[in-house]
């Protein structure tokens, strides 16, 4: 029976039921429930109260940083889990959210084990507890929580403070930035201001590939078959260059895989991404980006 509550926040529906199905099988003492945006997600907050949040940054509304501001000045909230998943990984992001109280930083797209770590990590000995009260082992999840345990005996080292010149407080963020800064080269495109370059990422893999038709529900791309290739409904993350030193970081899933040419020793293989996005702001790159790729291949 679940005995502890837990919100997830993102504007993409097909995320927040991956996000709920993996804790859901993997925890199961844990009750899930959903909001489309930080607005929706502040009003259930108020009348109910969670024991953890997992949220997305960009959102339509609230983003996922101002929930979290929110959520950090509320008395019942100082003290409660917060894991920011988003496609965010620069160094920059992850020091701003550390600035405002996030617990764990967790970069899209993820893998339900990479999941399945924050989750006991920020939960820890509570979430032991209430195993304990269900009277139920985690069937198949052993290892998950031989690590909470581990990290809950282990010594805690006092982070890392560095004064800069102007006297500014930079927090270490190196724990967070395990699985988000340290893939950043990775999720940059191949080369940057080249219309028709993509590169999409996966939870273990990024693929460089070249754009080869887009409108505002998917993408197709074709990559070198000696790259690694993701499988069908695989969650993806698709980095595209837009213009003017910004980049458009579209969530999505692998919806196609088809070779290129009709033979087995095809070189190349098409892929097709469906966005899963509702962002309005992303929606508005994307549009600026398929004006622009069509009008280079007329």
């Amino acid at each position: 029976m679940a005995t502890l509550k837990a919100l997830v926040v993102d504007d993409a529906s097909f995320v927040r039921d991956l996000i709920k199905r993996t804790v859901r099988q993997r925890f199961p003492v844990i009750e899930m429930t959903d909001a489309q945006n930080g607005r929706r997600a502040q009003s259930l907050m108020s009348r109910t109260t969670f024991d953890l949040v997992l949220c997305d940054w960009e959102m339509p509304e609230m983003s996922g940083l101002e929930l979290l501001q929110w959520m950090r000045q509320q008395p019942q909230y100082q003290n409660v889990p917060f894991i920011m998943i988003t496609s965010r990984g620069d160094k920059n992001h992850v020091v701003e959210a550390v600035k405002e109280g996030v617990s764990e930083y967790l970069g899209k797209p993820f893998s339900p084990e990479g999941l399945s770590k924050k989750v006991s990590k920020v939960m820890g000995r509570r979430l032991q507890e209430a195993v304990a009260q269900g009277g139920s082992p985690l069937g198949g999840q052993s290892e998950v929580f031989k690590e909470s345990a581990a990290l809950l005996t282990q010594k805690r080292e006092e982070p890392e403070v560095k004064k800069e010149p102007a006297a500014k407080v930079q927090p270490d963020i190196s724990p967070l930035m395990q699985g988000a800064d340290s893939s950043a080269k990775a999720r940059k495109p191949a080369t940057r201001g080249v219309m028709n370059i993509a590169s999409v990422r996966f939870s273990d893999s990024t693929l460089k590939s070249v754009v080869k038709d887009i409108n505002l529900t998917e993408v197709r791309v074709i990559a070198k078959r000696d790259q690694v290739f993701p499988g069908i409904l695989d969650q993806a993350v698709v980095d595209i260059d837009v213009g003017e030193g910004s980049m458009a970081r579209l969530n999505g899933y692998v919806h196609q895989l088809q070779a290129v040419d009709k033979r087995q020793d095809t070189d190349f293989v098409s892929v097709t991404i469906r966005f899963v996005d509702e962002d309005p702001q992303k929606l508005e790159d994307l549009s600026k980006f398929i004006a622009r790729f069509r009008a280079g291949n007329r």
